[in-house]
């Protein structure tokens, strides 16, 4: 990040832990100039981005206050969920393609879309980078560079790897059609029909679609809102089930938003390699990281080769270009296999593609800007909460990601919600799509990975509205 960049993510971070509350004075320009070593424009420069983001405002003569500060804003959920803590058969897909058909249309309000809008990322570029390298492919290149994937590729995976202080070969790096294959061939490769599977609650639909269609069994591990799956918990879970494997996201975890500290991730992979349990670790949003370093990954703390680490660039770069990857450790070779024998190969032309962007350069300006404008998005969105839902409702703010996670007050079904709002246009994610229980059933997910403007504060004061309007029939009816 540039450098007023950076100052003013850490202010906002001060203010969004409640470091500086609704109406402190934050020092003046003279005064954080001299104390951080940086020239007053920088000052100016993170004090407009604060003010612009709706976090502090000028008053004449006086200087600058926060406006925004913890106290103004829903709280954050701060207990774990509880799971039944039994192992579970899967049915929820008919549920997520019910909610996901909802958001084919772009007329829709996309909160309860999966996707950042396609409009934040360098596509021409990319068409550029595509058009140029196609034409100066190898012929041989469309052999050469079936599994495990395009050499020049991977070799620019390896080096985002290694920038974070990981030494991956690229011969341990396999290219897939996005993410969610690179997630479902590793998984296809420990576990069996049968077999026990740990998951976060709430979890990733898809990570529950995916052990409905092996026929494998889930176990939901309780889940902290911002530091992640409960270990405790989740020791329980190897000596009681002998689950195969666990799938998991240690970074910005989706639909939380939660992270786990570094000391935590450490401690997961040695209570796994303990118990001699793989790790499929989703990492999509790892780029996507408001602070001043990326998050380091699980796979970082792995010494035996059984951190599966999976993400892609999809969320990041070029969605719709379908170009993930997976670094299986121990089981690259039986992944590759895999691989081989069910898409045999990702778009040659789409891995040509972003291994020439990568190349040139550019990637991580993108970055910067992409976090930018989804941090700014965020702090629309939260205040946008705090303004129009009903009192007594939470809301999580993750330091990267662009989901928000909601907890409603009282007893409310978000599945009704999810009905009604779609009828007027806007879309939700219920929290039943996240529980192979069917729980969180007064919970929902927001994408604020769409840019923040009128239709959009409309959409979020109309939803406001109808879950207060349900919260009354509720209440009503109890009498």
């Amino acid at each position: 990040m540039k450098r007023y960049e950076a100052l003013a993510e850490e202010i906002a971070q001060s203010i969004r832990t409640g470091v500086m509350k609704l109406g402190d004075r934050l020092p003046s320009v003279r005064q954080a100039s001299t104390s951080r070593g940086v020239s007053p424009s920088t000052v100016f420069e993170a004090y407009y981005l604060l003010e612009a983001r709706g976090l502090i405002r000028a008053r004449e003569r006086s200087g600058y206050y926060v406006t925004a500060g913890a106290k103004s804003l829903p709280p954050e959920p701060d207990i774990s969920s509880r799971p039944l803590g039994d192992s579970t058969n899967v049915d929820v897909s008919q549920l997520v393609f019910d909610v996901l058909e909802s958001l084919k249309t772009r007329d829709v309000i996309p909160f309860g879309s999966a996707f950042p809008s396609p409009l934040l990322f360098p596509l021409q570029r990319l068409a550029r980078s595509m058009a140029s390298s196609v034409q100066e492919m190898d012929p041989w290149g469309t052999v050469d560079d079936l599994t495990p994937g395009n050499a020049a590729l991977r070799r620019q995976i390896a080096l985002r790897y290694l920038a974070d202080g990981l030494h991956i070969h690229t011969d341990e790096i396999v290219i897939t059609n996005g993410a969610l294959e690179a997630l479902n061939l590793c998984l296809q490769a420990v576990a069996r029909p049968g077999d026990c599977i740990v998951i976060e609650s709430p979890t990733f639909y898809a990570a529950l679609q995916a052990l409905e269609r092996i026929g494998l069994k889930a176990i939901e591990v309780p889940t902290h809102p911002r530091e992640g799956v409960d270990l405790e918990a989740m020791a329980l879970a190897l000596e009681r089930h002998k689950p195969k494997a666990c799938w998991l996201m240690t970074n910005f975890q989706n639909p939380l938003g939660s992270s786990m500290p570094d000391e935590k991730k450490q401690a997961l992979v040695e209570l796994l390699a303990s118990h001699d349990v793989p790790l499929i670790e989703d990492d999509v949003y790892g780029e996507l990281y408001f602070g001043s370093r990326r998050p380091v990954s699980a796979k970082a703390f792995d010494t035996k080769g059984l951190v599966m680490h999976c993400s892609s660039f999809s969320k990041c770069l070029a969605p719709g270009y379908r170009i993930g990857w997976a670094v299986p450790g121990r089981f690259t070779q039986r992944v590759a296999r895999l691989k081989v024998t069910t898409t045999l190969s990702a778009s040659a032309p789409a891995q040509a593609a972003l291994a020439d962007y990568l190349a040139k350069g550019g990637y991580d300006k993108h970055l910067r800007q992409l976090r930018h404008a989804l941090s700014v998005q965020q702090s629309a969105m939260v205040q946008a909460v705090a303004r129009h839902f009903p009192k007594g409702t939470k809301a999580t703010r993750p330091s990267g990601g662009y989901f928000l996670w909601i907890e409603l007050p009282g007893k409310i079904n978000t599945l009704e919600i999810h009905r009604q709002a779609l009828s007027l246009g806007i879309s939700i994610a219920p929290g039943p799509m996240f529980s192979a229980h069917r729980g969180f059933t007064n919970c929902l997910r927001l994408n604020y990975g769409h840019p923040w403007d009128e239709r959009a504060e409309a959409a979020l004061t109309t939803l406001g509205r109808l879950i207060a309007a349900n919260m009354d029939a509720k209440n009503s009816r109890s009498f």
